[in-house]
């Protein structure tokens, strides 16, 4: 336990910070210096059970966005379809919007009248084809501007135990690229729900681009949350030294639609420093990620210096 302790001491070296523009691709070599954060900041993570009433839902969201700012966090982080989650199959393609129609904006307002970042994942975003939305999470900072968007790589066609069998590709677009933003709570690396269960999407996240801190934004279904949800968040913190923040939807949306909940923020350890104390209520859990302890974590552990990136490649071209 003794070493346990000395390990997870906190570095007293100064992270490096600059102020920069915001960055989509992160260089490996300057992505450290770039970041805009400062050492300790508090972050919130959202829960709530959104449904097919998009102003039910903003009221939720702009209540939950005053109380993280009263608190004192500078980042805010709502789940997956947190503005919609439709009742019927098409009603998210008949509100879908682009980035600039007054859905987004009026959250882009609630950041700026917040004096708050948000993070909004999974955001029904107007495709170039008209039988097909986007995943769209988007980052919005505290003056309201959009300062970046990652759309949804990997989509959930799945069969889960229990007769429920979900086909997200039949009307969503997948994204075709990884995103990492600069922000004040560090370097963000921006994923949706199902990107969760494929770990080299977090590790190129992590060792290409450098983020610090992994946003999830969620809506687990109760049996898979039930089975993994935990186990993959606390993993995907572990094998990338980097803090995970995860807001998920939370109860019973429709007759046909229910999500896990269970908010996590997630420490580079390991460690889960953020939760509700009960998973289905709607509300946010406030922490303080500390980003020297991912300098001190990454330090100490140096995964980075031994991937043998050489090998795995070359076992990789040989399956080819």
């Amino acid at each position: 336990m003794a070493a346990a302790r000395s390990f997870l001491q906190v570095s007293q070296k100064i992270v490096l910070s600059r102020n920069s523009p915001l960055v989509r691709f992160v260089p490996r070599r300057t992505a450290v210096e770039c970041s805009m954060a400062a050492k300790k900041v508090k972050v919130a993570v959202a829960q709530m059970c959104s449904t097919n009433d998009l102003i039910a839902n903003f009221e939720t969201c702009n209540r939950l966005a005053k109380e993280a700012a009263a608190a004192g966090a500078e980042l805010l982080c709502f789940p997956e379809n947190f503005s919609f989650v439709g009742a019927k199959e098409g009603e998210s393609l008949k509100i879908a919007e682009s980035l600039d129609g007054p859905i987004m904006q009026r959250y882009c307002s609630l950041a700026r009248d917040s004096k708050i970042w948000l993070s909004l994942g999974g955001f029904q975003e107007k495709s170039s084809e008209d039988s097909h939305i986007c995943n769209t999470h988007v980052l919005v900072d505290d003056s309201g501007n959009i300062r970046e968007k990652y759309q949804k790589i990997h989509l959930f066609d799945v069969d889960v135990p229990g007769n429920m069998v979900y086909k997200e590709s039949r009307f969503t677009t997948p994204g075709n690229r990884i995103v990492v933003a600069d922000s004040p709570s560090g370097l963000l690396g921006l994923t949706v729900c199902y990107d969760l269960r494929f770990p080299e999407l977090y590790q190129q996240l992590r060792f290409q681009h450098q983020a610090q801190v992994l946003l999830v934004p969620s809506a687990f279904t109760k049996v898979t949350g039930e089975a993994h949800w935990e186990i993959l968040l606390r993993s995907r913190a572990i094998e990338t030294q980097c803090y995970v923040i995860a807001a998920a939807q939370a109860g019973k949306h429709s007759e046909k639609r229910e999500s896990y909940g269970d908010s996590l923020i997630i420490d580079p350890w390991g460690r889960i420093i953020g939760r509700m104390p009960d998973r289905l209520s709607t509300g946010i859990a406030v922490a303080e990620i500390d980003l020297s302890l991912v300098k001190s974590v990454r330090e100490r552990m140096p995964i980075s210096e031994h991937r043998r990136t050489d090998i795995y490649e070359r076992a990789f071209e040989s399956n080819l």
